[in-house]
């Protein structure tokens, strides 16, 4: 055997990866049978010892960036998490080792390589995982809660995340719960000032953790204050969160009701069934806030728009409690009523049903209106109503108040008694929204950890440079495993290099917040879109100037004639989307039979998942309605969706049909890459299949802003000085389906003295390569 130092060091690296094999072999052989493989705590606490703590120079050869054997400390720390602690006689050991880690973590960096800081980083956070495992050493607990501050303001968007998401952990401990609370000022100001939206939800997450009776109140204003302006994917969580918090820190119910109504007049598309029925349980069983109740939703009606779920809870508690506020002459009850009905014909079914049931309770309040609900009840629109529900109630409810004595009217329309006590259903909800993206109940979630605590470090977390939105993960030297099919991560890979980003390596699906009834302000139709009027109703608007106008933006005008405007707004988010369809009647003549209908060709059927929620057939003369539209991408397309409408006008039957401007960029996540890591990738892409160029001419002036604005738009990241031509403009990111993931570089080379560009793209796929190709081409 060679005995020189190159020898050695060979003889080292050898023995290094035998070590790190082994020590993955143990680690999974304990998760299946711990009990088998007790006797490996000892050891593993012994040689984690020898890296961390001893002096000695024999584990030079072992040394990555000035950090000895990161890889084989991280596995160690993992399989000593697959245990509790150990006895006594290691423990000792092993807390010098976590001290040592931690110690390590304050000194000043040996190298400016991200290496450096990755090694160290990795083997810190596995230390402190296995610290909040044992939640045994009160110590230990504070001063991992103090290392994680630190990072709070780290420049790193994957640090911050991290200790964002340790510290929701933490928070659940008794011995770090106070710690964790004295960064409250910190986290609140990455909610405020965060640009990555998922450090944003971490940080919101970390709110909910850390709330308790002394903070509660500020917690739920600052919830309340982001939500206004909070991405639309995590709207109802964190509604669902701040009506969690609010009822379980209420000492004051007054403040209760303040918050919920708050809620939804803030977020009422978010506010789900089980928040606004926890209310209604809560005051109902609540004595003393009955008034309060009555008294601030009333108030609450009388703004000019009001949210539906607010008249459903404002019909609710005024049909039980509205007598409780009849006193007051600015709430009689006929004023009560007045309010109430002047919202009835904007509202659903459903609502419309709940006020009757509201007006045949204010028949048995108050008598001195039972002529004028009467009157209502039997109305045209109630008795001739075209829903079987609405009619068969208002016949009911007339022949109840008309036959039934007062006696028989109080007692069969008497107050809602009290709700049994049970586990409330916001918070099973929420529970059942478990995921990479949601805090659910902290006691289960320790529970979860000490049972299956490998299960949160198997995901890879690719550096801050390379992916914008980061992993949920601490797997900085990419040890963990491949991530299975219903996990929800990011990209996976084996490694935290770039190049397996660009892989076809399969991923699932990060899920967009499941709020069926989201809602965006309805857009500026009025904006400088571009607007075809010209051709009849029954015309194929499918014109290239029209559709590819939205390739690089998501809101807009789509098509607009003498009697339709149709409106689009838009969100994406990896693999999935959801639009919202305006659909605004020009004329001042009902449009009957109103039907929307999403076409697509077998192979689109296949690669493009479409969920629409039907419209009223009907539309009102000047009047506007939304219809959503979920989209899942399964795998690359080339082709979009058309939208059909078909209505009557006049007696006069209209078909209108449109492309739906869902195309395949819309699924990108840009990726941030310096110049070297760029033409690497370039150079391995660069085979016939995977590149498709394309020389034209100018369609456009040839700005440089506005080709900036393009690009961002289209999709990708822009990336500045990577190109040795200042003139050129590149990009990179990554294709989303559920299928696969795709890597995308591009390359666009104007040409100003002959009004031409060259642009190139590379991606995995000629399919993917060539589509992109032909929408960016269309943009310039």
């Amino acid at each position: 055997m060679c005995q020189s130092p190159c020898g050695k060091g060979m003889k080292g690296m050898i023995l290094k990866g035998v070590v790190t094999a082994a020590t993955s072999l143990i680690t999974t052989l304990a998760q299946k049978n711990p009990d088998e493989f007790k006797t490996s705590v000892s050891l593993a606490v012994s040689r984690l010892s020898r890296i961390v703590t001893s002096a000695s120079t024999d584990l030079q050869d072992y040394t990555y960036y000035f950090v000895p054997a990161p890889w084989l400390s991280v596995k160690l720390l993992r399989l000593l998490q697959c245990y509790p602690p150990p006895d006594p006689s290691a423990r000792g050991r092993l807390t010098e080792c976590l001290e040592t880690i931690l110690n390590k973590a304050q000194e000043p960096p040996k190298s400016k390589k991200v290496q450096h800081s990755n090694a160290k980083n990795a083997v810190l956070f596995e230390a402190i995982s296995l610290i909040i495992h044992h939640d045994s050493e009160p110590n230990l607990l504070v001063r991992a809660c103090n290392q994680l501050g630190q990072f709070l303001q780290h420049r790193e968007t994957n640090l911050r995340y991290l200790a964002l998401e340790s510290m929701c952990t933490l928070a659940s401990s008794e011995f770090s719960h106070e710690a964790v609370k004295t960064h409250i000022e910190t986290v609140i100001n990455a909610l405020k000032t965060e640009r990555d939206v998922s450090v944003r939800q971490r940080a919101v997450d970390l709110l909910y953790a850390m709330c308790d009776r002394s903070n509660a109140q500020q917690i739920v204003a600052e919830m309340l204050n982001y939500l206004e302006t909070a991405d639309y994917s995590i709207r109802e969580e964190i509604v669902l969160k701040v009506a969690i918090l609010a009822e379980k820190y209420a000492v004051d119910y007054t403040w209760y009701v303040d918050t919920i109504l708050n809620l939804i007049r803030i977020a009422g598309d978010y506010v789900s069934e089980e928040v606004w029925y926890r209310v209604i349980q809560i005051v109902i069983n609540r004595d003393d806030v009955q008034g309060y109740a009555a008294k601030t939703v009333f108030e609450a009606l009388q703004a000019p728009a009001c949210h539906e779920n607010l008249v459903k809870v404002g019909g609710y508690i005024l049909g039980e409690f509205g007598n409780l506020i009849a006193g007051d002459p600015r709430s009689s009850p006929l004023i009560q009523f007045n309010l109430l009905h002047s919202k009835f014909h904007l509202c659903s079914v459903p609502t419309r049903a709940l006020l009757l049931s509201t007006y045949i309770k204010f028949v048995n309040l108050f008598p001195e209106i039972k002529t004028t609900i009467q009157d209502v009840l039997r109305s045209d629109s109630q008795l001739k109503n075209a829903d079987v529900e609405l009619q068969q109630r208002a016949v009911e409810y007339l022949r109840l108040s008309t036959i039934a004595s007062t006696d028989i009217l109080a007692t069969v329309l008497e107050e809602m008694p009290p709700f049994p006590e049970r586990e409330s259903s916001i918070l099973a909800k929420l529970k059942k929204k478990k995921g990479p993206n949601t805090v659910t109940d902290l006691e289960e979630t320790k529970k979860e950890r000490n049972s299956d605590v490998n299960g949160s470090t198997e995901a890879t977390l690719v550096n801050a440079s390379t992916v914008s939105t980061p992993s949920p993960s601490a797997d900085l030297l990419g040890l963990g495993t491949a991530p299975t099919t219903n996990s929800v991560a990011a990209p996976a890979s084996s490694g935290s290099l770039l190049v397996d980003v660009f892989s076809d390596t399969s991923a699932a699906p990060a899920s967009l917040a499941p709020g069926s009834e989201d809602n965006f302000a309805s857009p500026d139709l009025s904006s400088n879109e571009q607007v075809v009027s010209e051709e009849p109703a029954d015309a194929v608007h499918d014109a290239d100037e029209l559709f590819h106008t939205f390739v690089c933006k998501n809101n807009g005008v789509l098509f607009e004639n003498q009697l339709l405007q149709i409106g689009l707004k838009s969100e994406f988010r990896q693999n999935l989307g959801r639009m919202f369809i305006f659909y605004g009647n020009k004329t001042s003549t009902q449009f009957l039979n109103f039907t929307p209908a999403l076409i697509c060709s077998d192979e689109l059927q296949a690669s493009l998942n479409l969920q629409t929620k039907p419209v009223d057939p009907t539309v009102e003369g000047g009047a506007q309605v939304q219809q959503i539209v979920n989209i899942e991408c399964i795998s690359d397309f080339m082709e979009a969706p058309a939208l059909n409408i078909q209505f009557r006008y006049g007696g006069t039957l209209q078909n209108i049909s449109v492309k739906l401007p869902i195309t395949l960029n819309k699924f990108f996540q840009p990726t941030e890459m310096a110049a070297q890591d760029f033409f690497q990738r370039w150079k391995q892409l660069s085979s016939p299949q995977q590149e498709v160029q394309n020389i034209f001419k100018a369609n456009h002036p040839m700005d440089t802003e506005i080709t900036k604005a393009k690009i961002i738009g289209f999709g990708t990241a822009l990336l500045e000085e990577v190109d040795p031509n200042p003139a050129n403009f590149v990009g990179a990111g990554i294709i989303h389906t559920k299928s696969f993931q795709i890597g995308c570089l591009m390359r666009l080379e104007p040409n100003l003295q002959a009004q031409m560009y060259r642009l190139t793209l590379r991606t995995s796929k000629e399919t993917v390569s060539r589509r992109l190709c032909e929408l960016l081409s269309e943009q310039f």
